[in-house]
């Protein structure tokens, strides 16, 4: 997946009100731009630190831009903007780039489900039955060990997603929980437990119902973003 129009660089002045940040370009100029990002953005929102936007054509939008990558302490790269974890899985699971899902005959997206009334992110036809597939998007990493983490805040709505994809598996349909690793510089994944115990803990139960974990990691650059290879994940 390429940017286009490319990134433009600046650098973050600070982020406010969850949704907004302020930013300024190596010319000097400063921006308000939205931040697609409603976790903590913990090691990915630095004062002071570089970061990556796209700057919108659409003279009617009140924001200019969109903030999307960062620039750790650690001089990786990360993607804030969770919006792209959904598109780039597609782009992969269509090419064939996760062989664990490969195979499908149809794909649908956004498809309700479950007792609790959730929305699968995508639903994976096969000739012996469907399989439900739920994307979360990861940016925390912990200094150079090559582990990332996930979530980097509380999320009820993480665990409710887990419990429904249990209760497909105990069912006998395949369930799936894919982790798009929008962090440079990661080998491994493990569930965030000294942020979100309950996440954690419902992550085991989904492991323990038969749901399977995989994580991908991406090749990252300011000019394109690409899902590439599988990573180990730890659950306990």
């Amino acid at each position: 997946m390429r940017f286009d129009p490319p990134l433009e660089e600046g650098r973050l002045l600070q982020r406010y009100k969850r949704f907004l940040a302020d930013i300024e370009t190596p010319a000097g100029e400063r921006l308000t731009v939205h931040c697609p990002n409603t976790g903590a953005m913990l090691n990915c929102m630095v004062p002071g630190g570089r970061i990556w936007f796209s700057r919108s054509s659409d003279p009617k939008r009140k924001l200019p831009g969109t903030w999307e990558l960062s620039e750790t302490p650690q001089g990786r790269l990360a993607c804030v903007n969770t919006a792209r974890a959904n598109p780039l899985v597609e782009e992969a699971l269509r090419r064939g780039g996760i062989a664990e899902l490969a195979g499908f005959t149809g794909l649908r997206r956004e498809v309700a489900y479950g007792q609790e009334r959730s929305r699968i992110d995508f639903r994976l036809e096969y000739p012996d039955g469907p399989a439900y597939v739920e994307v979360k998007s990861i940016t925390l990493g912990f200094a150079d060990t090559g582990v990332a983490a996930f979530p980097d805040a509380v999320t009820q709505r993480g665990a409710r997603h887990l419990r429904e994809l249990a209760t497909l598996a105990r069912q006998g349909t395949r369930a799936v929980q894919l982790y798009c690793v929008n962090l440079t510089g990661v080998e491994r994944v493990r569930p965030a437990v000294e942020i979100d115990p309950l996440y954690a803990a419902a992550l085991r139960d989904a492991v323990a119902a038969g749901v399977e974990v995989l994580a991908y990691g991406v090749e990252l650059t300011p000019f394109a973003i690409e899902l590439t290879r599988r990573l180990a994940v730890d659950v306990d």
